[in-house]
């Protein structure tokens, strides 16, 4: 009898491992292609589920300029909620040149710094020293700049929201 209940504990809890990794897949899915031919895209998984641009007002902007004697990339993906709620992945440097083939570690605002933002409504929070990522630059000329990202971070409410399986394809403003 042991034997028996042994049995169908394991094969449900297998069946219920399957269609967690097919949900995983079926999300990465919706992702777009990793590109490097300015195609204006952007994507990541928020907490497991696609995160895409939005449609309406301004919904994916990307700007990489020389201000001022120092570098400035921002690339902003917006959308809505169910409940008309807009939700921002920022990924930003402040006085921080980037580079073709490098690896930035998302940090805090301060100057020479890159960082990751997300934003719930007008509630925003930032990557710092103790929840940090990685935005890597895949292509950067002919005013395109392409890449991939992860970020941990505290959202203002203190739940840890997990940004990962980033990926962009921009053309960008200067």
């Amino acid at each position: 009898m042991k034997n028996i209940i042994l049995i169908i504990i394991t094969f449900f809890t297998l069946i219920s491992c399957n269609k967690d990794e097919e949900n995983a897949i079926a999300e990465i899915d919706k992702l777009p292609p990793a590109t490097q031919i300015g195609a204006n895209t952007f994507g990541c998984l928020l907490d497991g589920k696609a995160f895409l641009p939005g449609t309406g007002s301004n919904p994916l902007d990307c700007v990489y300029q020389f201000v001022n004697g120092g570098f400035y990339f921002t690339l902003q993906a917006n959308k809505r909620d169910n409940l008309n709620n807009r939700i921002t992945i920022v990924l930003a440097t402040n006085n921080l040149q980037i580079l073709e083939g490098n690896t930035y570690v998302l940090l805090d605002e301060s100057i020479g710094n890159a960082v990751g933002k997300y934003s719930y409504a007008t509630n925003s929070t930032y990557t710092s020293s103790t929840h940090t990522g990685e935005l890597t630059i895949t292509k950067l000329n002919d005013q395109i700049i392409s890449g991939t990202f992860r970020f941990d971070i505290i959202d203002y409410q203190g739940t840890l929201r997990s940004i990962t399986n980033g990926r962009f394809d921009m053309q960008y403003t200067n």
